[in-house]
């Protein structure tokens, strides 16, 4: 027969576990991906974030959500500045603590959330680095030798610029996606949101040379529905395509470190220079609050600055 005081004990072991910080995580980040259908990025920043701040606190003993307060976050933070990890790099945890331990006040596994009392830390404004137009001429230059690898990387570059994707976006676009009648890509972006962003007519005509001579070398006689594929017939990777945008603005003698990001920097900054409206860059973008796309007149406005001074007689 069993006691009842063994059966007091199994439920409270039962719920405890339920309430430990790892067992938690893996149902917050659940949460997010079911619920608030975040980006696979994004919630995979949040789990790195968040494992580190379980394991930082851990040897201090602490395993329990319940068990967690302002100290042990203070803690974290310090361990962090011994670390000299950035200050923007302790802004992103401290958000992701910040939707963490709201989210388990929600779920009623504590009462208080212990980061209501800190602020968050203050960060530079570091503003988006853009190619100038030479640059971005050096990468568009036609490869001398058309492989279907050079093909397809030269394609790539030249959809990124003409579009201002996000890498995520650009190598999971589906063949079907792609519409070379209408000249515009349809893009499923951050929370699944779609949006259809145009290209030009010389963008076609590379997407199109891609799709007559190289994308049939790297298919073979494979399926695959993705527009972008690797020399084994597979979607191409978002870190491989890094690789391939450094090696081809090192190969065009681009002296800057380069990234995906910053063509779509380029973008944003040369529509805007050239007179595009703030509203439409930010549909094209897909940027959820106009606020995030204002942060591109900040560059132009730096630039009128400096004509400002270099040519007005008093500047």
């Amino acid at each position: 027969m069993v006691k009842s005081q063994d059966i007091f004990v199994e439920k409270h072991a039962i719920h405890h576990k339920t309430i430990d910080l790892p067992a938690q995580l893996e149902l917050f980040l659940q949460h997010l991906t079911v619920q608030r259908r975040l980006a696979h990025n994004t919630i995979e920043a949040y789990r790195s974030d968040l494992q580190l701040f379980i394991s930082v606190i851990a040897e201090q003993h602490v395993t329990s959500c319940a068990a967690v307060d302002k100290k042990h976050i203070q803690l974290f933070f310090a361990h962090c500045h011994n670390k000299k990890h950035s200050a923007r790099s302790s802004a992103r945890r401290l958000a992701a603590l910040r939707a963490f331990f709201a989210y388990l006040v929600v779920q009623g596994i504590i009462t208080t959330n212990p980061l209501l009392e800190l602020d968050s830390p203050k960060i530079g404004r570091n503003l988006p680095k853009a190619l100038h137009l030479e640059e971005i001429d050096l990468l568009l230059t036609r490869p001398l030798l058309p492989t279907p690898i050079n093909i397809r990387n030269w394609t790539m570059i030249h959809l990124l610029y003409a579009t201002g994707v996000r890498v995520t976006e650009l190598v999971s676009i589906p063949l079907k996606g792609c519409n070379l009648a209408t000249c515009h890509l349809r893009i499923l972006g951050k929370g699944n949101k779609e949006r259809l962003v145009p290209f030009d007519a010389k963008t076609a005509a590379c997407i199109r040379e891609y799709m007559e001579r190289a994308r049939p070398a790297m298919v073979k006689n494979r399926t695959n529905t993705m527009l972008f594929l690797s020399n084994r017939g597979r979607a191409m990777t978002r870190n491989r395509f890094w690789q391939i945008l450094k090696e081809t603005a090192r190969a065009r003698g681009i002296k800057q470190d380069i990234s995906p990001h910053m063509l779509r920097h380029s973008f944003a900054t040369h529509l805007l220079s050239g007179g595009a409206d703030l509203r439409s860059v930010q549909m094209m973008l897909g940027h959820a609050d106009i606020t995030t796309t204002q942060i591109y007149t900040h560059i132009d406005t730096d630039r009128l600055k400096s004509i400002h001074q270099r040519f007005h007689p008093r500047g």
